[in-house]
C-alpha cells in the first residue's frame, strides 16, 4: 500500500478515467479517423440524441464549448442589444461574458449562501421592462431552486435558460437538468461530469424551432449550403469529441455514484477529524440530487488563502471557485458595481475551496486530503497558544 503520508492527489486526475476505458476510447478514436468524417457527421448526431435522451428533452445542439453553447442559446432567443439577463455574480466567467457578446446586459442577483446558487427571493427586484430571460446556474452540481424561478418567469412573462456547464445529470424534483427550463446549455470541457478530451457543448430544448436556428447559427448561419440566413458563426463540433463522449456516455450514471459516494466519504472523514467546523461541508438541498461536479468547502477563520497554498506545498490539488466575483471583475467596471453590493457573494469568494473530486478518487487520497487539512488546522493552533 502506498504511504499515504507522502500521496500527491491532484484536482482532477484524467488519466485514471482514460486507463479505466482505454481501449474502448482508442477504438472510437480509429473508427473517427477512418470515417474520414472530422467535424459533425453520424458521431455527433449520436451524442446529440443520446443526451437530449438522458436529459428528458427532445433536441440536443451540440457545439464547440459550453461557451458557445451559452450564447447560440441567447442568439437563438433573440437576446440582444437593449435586452437584461438575470444572473448570479458568483459563477465562471462565460455565463456573463455570452451575453455581453450579444450585446445584451448581465444583470447580477445575489446568491443563497447555502448553495451558492442564484437566491430566488432576490430576483424579482432586478426584473425591469428590458429584462427579457434569467439564467440560473446550476454550481459545482447542484440544481438552483427552480420552483420560485419558474413562478417568477411565468409571472413577468420571462424565458428561462440553465447554464447547467456543471451539473449533467443533476435533478431538481425528479427532473435532469436540461429539462428545467426552456432552453439548458451543457458544457463537455474534460474535468466536467462527462469530459471531452478537449473542448465540447451542447444546447438541450424541447424547441424544434429554436434547435433548427442553432443548427444553423453553429454553421455560419449558412441554410443551405453558401447561403446565409443568419449572421451565425463557427461553433460546431468535432466528430472525434463526440465519439469519445458516446462511449464515455455508457458509464456516466455509474461515474456520477462514483462521485457522489466520494462526497458522502469526504464528510465522514471530515467528521472523524472534528474539522466541521474549519471546512463547512457543501449543502444539499431536499428534492435534489447534487453530483458533485466539484466538492467545495467553505474554510473557517480567514485561513482559505493560506490553507491552499499550505495544500499545494504538499501536493494536494485544490482550486478557488472562484476568488473575484463577476460583478469586481475589470472588464465588466462598465456595469458600474461595487465592492460590497452582493455581500453574499463576495464572502463565498473569500471563503470557498474546491478539494480533488473526480470519479475514480480513492478512500486513501481523500484520508490524506483531510488529513493535511488537519495538519495544517494543529500547527495554527500550536502557533497561538
Amino acid at each position: 500500500m502506498a504511504d499515504t503520508n507522502q500521496m500527491n492527489v491532484p484536482l482532477c486526475d484524467l488519466q485514471a478515467q482514460y486507463l479505466s476505458i482505454k481501449p474502448e476510447l482508442e477504438a472510437a478514436a480509429l473508427r473517427v479517423l477512418a470515417s474520414g468524417q472530422a467535424i459533425l457527421g453520424p458521431e455527433v448526431t449520436k451524442f446529440e440524441e443520446s443526451v437530449a435522451k438522458f436529459c428528458g428533452s427532445n433536441y440536443g445542439v451540440s457545439c464547440n464549448s459550453g461557451s458557445d453553447a451559452l450564447l447560440l442559446a441567447l442568439c437563438a432567443a433573440d437576446i440582444g442589444p437593449g435586452d437584461e439577463v438575470i444572473i448570479p455574480p458568483f459563477t465562471f466567467f462565460a455565463t456573463a461574458g455570452a451575453i455581453c457578446r450579444t450585446g445584451a446586459k448581465p444583470v447580477f442577483t445575489d446568491i443563497d449562501y447555502a448553495t451558492f446558487n442564484i437566491d430566488p427571493l432576490q430576483i424579482e427586484n432586478k426584473i425591469t421592462s428590458r429584462t427579457k430571460a434569467i439564467m440560473p446556474v446550476h454550481l459545482f452540481g447542484q440544481c438552483a431552486d427552480m420552483e420560485p424561478i419558474w413562478r417568477i418567469a411565468e409571472r413577468h412573462n420571462l424565458l428561462l435558460i440553465e447554464d447547467s456547464a456543471q451539473s449533467l445529470g443533476a435533478e431538481y424534483q425528479g427532473k435532469k437538468t436540461g429539462s428545467l427550463a426552456a432552453l439548458a446549455c451543457m458544457s463537455f470541457y474534460p474535468t466536467k461530469n462527462l469530459g471531452a478530451f478537449g473542448e465540447g457543448g451542447m444546447v438541450i430544448t424541447n424547441d424544434a424551432e429554436w434547435a433548427n436556428k442553432m443548427n444553423c447559427l453553429r454553421v455560419h448561419g449558412m441554410e443551405p449550403k453558401y447561403y446565409h440566413k443568419y449572421i451565425g458563426w463557427n461553433a460546431r463540433m468535432d466528430a472525434i469529441q463526440a465519439a469519445f463522449c458516446n462511449v464515455k456516455m455508457n458509464y456516466l450514471e455509474q461515474w456520477l455514484k462514483n462521485r457522489q459516494a466520494a462526497a458522502a466519504r469526504y464528510d465522514s472523514i471530515i467528521d472523524e477529524e472534528h474539522l466541521g467546523s474549519f471546512l463547512k461541508k457543501p449543502t444539499r438541498k431536499p428534492n435534489r440530487n447534487h453530483t458533485f461536479n466539484q466538492y467545495v468547502v467553505r474554510v473557517g477563520g480567514g485561513e482559505r488563502d493560506a490553507l491552499v497554498q499550505y495544500l499545494r506545498s504538499e501536493k494536494i490539488g485544490c482550486e478557488i471557485y472562484y476568488p473575484l466575483p463577476l460583478h469586481l471583475q475589470e472588464c465588466l467596471q462598465f456595469l458600474g458595481h461595487a465592492k460590497g453590493d452582493f455581500p453574499t457573494t463576495e464572502s463565498a469568494c473569500n471563503e470557498v475551496m474546491a478539494l480533488p473530486m473526480f470519479p475514480e478518487i480513492t478512500v486513501e487520497q481523500q484520508r490524506r486530503v483531510i488529513s493535511v487539512c488537519a495538519s495544517f488546522l494543529r500547527q495554527k493552533v500550536r502557533k497561538v497558544a
